[in-house]
């Protein structure tokens, strides 16, 4: 008897370490405020693999979303239409993730999987209303997945 209670603690504590070991497969977060008029992160870079990004409008008054793009060229400098806003069709950038509609004092997740390179992050929102393209007001960074 005292065998087969040996032999069941060994399994549950085998199945308890394959359920909890970590197979370093973790993502990274990174925190984001969408503010008027900037994009700002806790970190401007983060191992290539999963990232989650966090994200929070501080407002004080639009709605934000958040697009992760992945490009060579300089954040300053992604391809834009009419409007100043950026052309996710464009060549030289391609879009990995999105978060839309994100409203003041909101908060929102995005899990992206991130390949070794340099990547924009933007608020690429166009508002008619106010005739602002939120990218040409300074809503974007940087950011960078290093090997």
């Amino acid at each position: 008897m005292r065998h087969r209670r040996l032999v069941a603690a060994i399994g549950v504590a085998a199945l308890l370490g394959a359920c909890t070991a970590d197979d370093g497969g973790s993502a990274t977060t990174i925190d984001v405020t969408l503010q008027e008029w900037a994009v700002v992160v806790s970190d401007d870079s983060a191992p290539a693999g999963e990232v989650t990004f966090t994200i929070t409008n501080d407002g004080p008054e639009d709605v934000h979303e958040f697009v992760v793009f992945m490009t060579d060229l300089d954040v300053d400098a992604l391809p834009t239409d009419d409007t100043g806003a950026v052309d996710e069709e464009a060549e030289g950038i391609e879009v990995i993730g999105e978060v839309e509609d994100v409203a003041v004092g909101d908060s929102a997740e995005l899990t992206v999987t991130l390949e070794p390179g340099s990547y924009a992050l933007v608020c690429n929102i166009y508002s008619e209303d106010e005739d602002e393209a939120h990218y040409q007001m300074g809503m974007r960074t940087a950011f960078t997945a290093t090997e």
